[in-house]
């Protein structure tokens, strides 16, 4: 009888396969919104899409630069103006690039939203759009408008933190 080891065991090829579908992988930032907006409340909402949405998604292609959610009066949330370009080898069935999306949230997640954007000053924004376990799901934000000078403020704080650290390096290297 052979005895046992303490070693781990080599994983399968269909558990690698799945550690790697199940892994987040980004496809498209909105980098703008961190610098445009006070980031509050973060959601994770599921997309509706068609089949070669998915494909050109898959391909790494999209753009949320210029791109909004639009919560309806019907109490559904909408993702408008992101760009998902057309799927190369489509036919006649490709997709439009531009369309507007629905986003899938639970409902007390959507009432939430709802309440909060009809306050004033407050918006929803898209920050990522990822694929987990080989679903696109798009990080959303219920975030506050920024005005020029907080913005001019978070850059001199950014340029601040890169001259201290530069300094630090650079006294580092003399000492060592």
């Amino acid at each position: 009888m052979a005895a046992k080891t303490d070693r781990p065991r080599k994983p399968t090829v269909g558990e690698r396969a799945k550690a790697a579908s199940d892994a987040h992988k980004t496809i498209a930032r909105n980098k703008k919104a961190s610098h445009d907006y006070f980031i509050e409340d973060r959601y994770e909402a599921g997309l509706s899409l068609t089949g070669t949405e998915v494909k050109a998604l898959r391909m790494g292609r999209a753009s949320l630069t210029e791109a909004w959610i639009e919560i309806d009066r019907h109490g559904e949330a909408w993702l408008q103006g992101a760009h998902i370009p057309e799927y190369l080898q489509g036919t006649w069935n490709n997709h439009s690039p531009r369309r507007k999306r629905k986003l899938l949230l639970h409902r007390a997640e959507l009432e939430r939203l709802a309440q909060r954007v009809q306050a004033k000053g407050y918006t929803v924004v898209p920050l990522e759009l990822y694929f987990i376990g080989g679903r696109a799901k798009i990080e959303i934000a219920l975030a506050r408008g920024k005005q020029d000078w907080d913005k001019r403020q978070a850059l001199r704080e950014a340029q601040d933190k890169r001259e201290a650290a530069r300094a630090m390096a650079a006294a580092n290297r003399r000492r060592g």
